[in-house]
């Protein structure tokens, strides 16, 4: 199958093994992204004008901060400020389309800062350089210096969208268990970020183990699995608070690989008794649950679809873990994952298309993704210890945990986009695991 990049609406193509793009004259600026080897798009963000006096350096770390952003989806090139021949006026002035041109910019970001006391104004337009014309109205974030960041996110997803036709994933921010002390004694406590690995905050000590954390539909909590009690048992967590409460489950001796529902009313989940594991859903606010699966095999790790009408999880039933759907009411489910290996940790894209999930094969670990009828089946990484995928908001880019060998090895967040390319380590300040990319922000 031929792999393509297109640029603008006539349909410049670039081909698996083709050289830079090509954008036809006067048409719009569109990228469309599918899967394969592509040419980043050239694009130029010179620094933002301060509008007012002191708003110098916010106006510099905004603008590099978008131009990171865009950057390190691998989909983007910054042309360097060396090669700029002229530079962009005060916000809304003509732009010498020719001077940007000549140096190849296909997108052009030009903004603007205004700082007075603790509050900042952000103001952005966007480019389209080869038409001489504006992608889509500027537009203007307010809010404080110290939210500077996110509003640097909020330009880049703008540009981001407006580009590719996708959503945004820059203002967007991860939960995970954040990891210290030698692998035989590791402490282990919940973290949040942003998705970049800045502004890291703790949401729980590490006094008793913690795992599996999982965002809510609405970003504000956090299910995870915790062993305060000496046996693992469901909390909920409002991030805004830093409260929590134990989530009523079904009796059993373990419950454990808790997701929220779409609506975020409900939990699913999984309860040990006995040698055997079931999945089961709970209403968060009355406690009243329900049992989805009666199999004597190991159920566990469920993730909804974005709709809320199916369910798919991680089962042994066929004698080795393997992936299966069912309705989200329970019934005989399906399964889907036939390659070579073991399967498991499976999630549901946000757009319904894919299933992210891990494989254990030949003493490898690898993410991959496949269709949710179970074709189309991609490995997408390959090391040591590569497990636990949770998707980017937009369904573009996956995170997950890799862990090195030995006794001394250390666990970090990766991410890698849908196609196995821009593999990268996320900064973020000693060990780290069990990821979950919460949504865009509001």
């Amino acid at each position: 199958m031929k792999n393509r990049f297109m640029i603008a609406a006539l349909a410049a193509v670039l081909a698996l093994g083709t050289s830079a793009p090509v954008l036809a004259q006067g048409s719009p600026l569109r990228l469309t992204i599918t899967d394969g080897v592509i040419e980043p798009l050239p694009f130029a963000v010179p620094t933002f004008t301060a509008e007012t006096a002191g708003a110098e350096q916010l106006a510099s770390d905004i603008s590099r901060l978008v131009a990171q952003d865009l950057s390190g989806t691998g989909l983007f090139r910054e042309i360097p400020s060396s090669a700029y021949i002229s530079q962009m006026g005060a916000f809304g002035s003509p732009v010498a389309y020719p001077d940007w041109r000549a140096i190849n910019a296909q997108a052009l970001i030009g903004g603007a800062v205004a700082v007075n006391g603790d509050q900042l104004t952000v103001k952005f337009r966007l480019y389209d350089v080869f038409t001489g014309a504006e992608l889509g109205e500027g537009l203007q974030f307010a809010g404080t210096t110290g939210g500077w960041r996110r509003m640097a996110h909020k330009v880049a997803d703008a540009a981001y969208s407006r580009i590719t036709g996708e959503g945004g994933y820059f203002d967007s921010r991860v939960v995970y268990v954040a990891e210290q002390g030698p692998k035989d004694n590791r402490q282990k406590r919940l973290a949040i970020m942003d998705f970049d690995g800045a502004n890291t905050q703790f949401l729980t000590d590490s006094s008793a183990i913690v795992l599996a954390p999982r965002f809510s539909p609405s970003g504000d909590r956090v299910l995870y699995t915790s062993y305060e009690s000496g046996f693992p048992r469901i909390n909920l967590l409002d991030v805004g608070s830093v409260t929590k409460r134990q989530v009523a489950t079904a009796e059993g001796e373990m419950a454990f690989s808790p997701r929220f529902s779409k609506d975020g009313s409900r939990v699913v989940y999984s309860i040990a008794n006995g040698g055997n594991t079931d999945l089961y859903m709970s209403d968060l606010n009355s406690g009243a649950s329900t049992r989805l699966t009666n199999a004597p095999s190991i159920e566990t790790a469920p993730s909804f679809s974005p709709d809320g009408s199916q369910i798919v999880f991680e089962s042994d039933r066929s004698g080795g873990s393997q992936i299966y759907i069912m309705s989200a009411g329970g019934g005989e489910p399906r399964r889907v994952s036939f390659g070579e290996g073991r399967y498991g940790t499976p999630v549901w894209s946000p757009r319904g298309d894919l299933i992210a999930f891990t494989n254990q094969n030949g003493g490898q670990f690898h993410i991959g993704v496949m269709r949710t009828d179970g074709s189309e089946e991609r490995l997408l990484t390959t090391s040591f210890l590569d497990e636990g995928p949770t998707w980017s908001p937009n369904g573009r880019v996956l995170m997950f945990t890799r862990e090195t060998q030995g006794a001394g090895g250390t666990s970090a967040l990766y991410s890698v986009d849908i196609s196995g390319r821009n593999l990268k380590e996320i900064p973020v300040q000693g060990g780290a695991s069990d990821p979950s990319w919460g949504p865009l922000q509001p």
